[in-house]
């Protein structure tokens, strides 16, 4: 199968770029300086992110649209003001999650941001439980630049004049050259940032103009330890068909009369699970010393038991150390708790920690 490419292949390429495949696209793991210096660099001032590969999936349709969608995801939509987002899951019977997506109401309809190698499926699967009613347009004629960090209000805010004045989790459509531009107060790193999603013909001329202005093109890699960092959920480690959003420890992301009520694909699961808890959650966990614990490593009690598993681990630019996230047993949970990580045959002490391990930095009011 051919490998897709970006509307922005060309400008990584000039930029020197080091490519890996992801989700059946070539995209930019690093540059010429490095995960950790495009780490500080987002941390510190502004990073440009090519995420294109994911789905903006457009449905539109009248107000019984708004009733369907809520029968499929947990959140109170008909509440929802336009320009809004919310963070959620896509859900078999059981609760197991084909996909976390983030769900905005505009004007006539919703905006659903899904994952590279979900979209399609996650297509399928909504196009069907929708009865094809209403108007579902994958749109691959736009890209989707995030632009995170300190900095970026102020350079978005010089391109594209009013992003300044939207609050986290909200958005709006812009214009810029004369085509129309959405961008949403959001991202993936627990910096203050945006998602913009341009026509393709727009998107190098608008990436190039945010390099002028001094933000920098930054690779999937330094993504990952900034999301990593912050506490943030990757679907096919942290989240996949076999984890349910309690397990995941995202409770607080289905709604509060939603939780009470129920209604929605998967409800029956999520409401036992809440009153009887799970056996499993996720967790962080910050290995003593210089130890990097990679995915799959398995997690040991005390008494020597395998008590679960890392499903995310790097070395963390911002804390100067080793971080992980993974699944435990419940009744090893609590902060704190000593537990031992098997690396190379060998057993090395962590300990279970709250979550992030980096502040987040998101703007909860608009900066005027």
């Amino acid at each position: 199968m051919e490998i897709k490419k970006t509307s922005l292949n060309k400008l990584h390429q000039d930029n020197k770029a080091k490519f890996v495949e992801f989700a059946g696209y070539q995209m930019p793991i690093q540059y010429s300086k490095g995960i950790v210096e495009e780490h500080k660099y987002t941390r510190s001032h502004s990073g440009i992110f090519d995420v294109s590969h994911m789905g903006q999936l457009f449905i539109y349709g009248d107000d019984s649209l708004t009733e369907d969608l809520e029968k499929i995801f947990p959140l109170n939509l008909k509440n929802l003001k336009i320009n809004t987002s919310k963070y959620s899951f896509l859900m078999n019977d059981t609760a197991g999650i084909y996909d976390d997506l983030i769900i905005t109401k505009i004007e006539g309809g919703y905006l659903v941001i899904l994952n590279a190698a979900c979209k399609d499926n996650d297509f399928k699967i909504i196009s069907k439980l929708l009865n094809d009613k209403y108007k579902m347009n994958l749109d691959e004629n736009r890209s989707l630049i995030a632009v995170q960090g300190p900095k970026s209000v102020e350079i978005l805010d010089t391109i594209i004049n009013g992003v300044s004045e939207l609050s986290f989790m909200t958005g709006n459509w812009f214009v810029h050259k004369e085509q129309k531009l959405f961008v949403t107060r959001s991202g993936y790193t627990g910096e203050d940032g945006f998602e913009v999603s341009v026509p393709n013909d727009l998107a190098e001329e608008f990436t190039k103009k945010l390099i002028e202005y001094g933000a920098q093109l930054i690779g999937l890699g330094a993504r990952d330890t900034l999301r990593l960092e912050a506490g943030l959920c990757l679907y096919g480690h942290e989240l996949g068909i076999d984890k349910t959003p309690i397990e995941a420890n995202l409770k607080w992301a289905i709604s509060k009369d939603r939780m009470a009520n129920g209604g929605f694909i998967g409800s029956d699961i999520i409401m036992s699970q809440i009153n009887d808890g799970t056996k499993k959650i996720r967790v962080g966990v910050k290995p003593e010393g210089r130890l990097i614990a990679r995915e799959k490593t398995k997690i040991f009690n005390q008494d020597e038991l395998v008590i679960g598993e890392i499903t995310s681990g790097t070395f963390g630019p911002s804390v100067s150390g080793p971080v992980a996230m993974g699944y435990v047993e419940k009744e090893f949970s609590k902060n704190d708790t000593k537990v031992f990580l098997e690396v190379r045959g060998k057993k090395h002490p962590a300990n279970i920690c709250g979550l992030p391990f980096y502040k987040k930095s998101y703007v909860k009011g608009a900066t005027k």
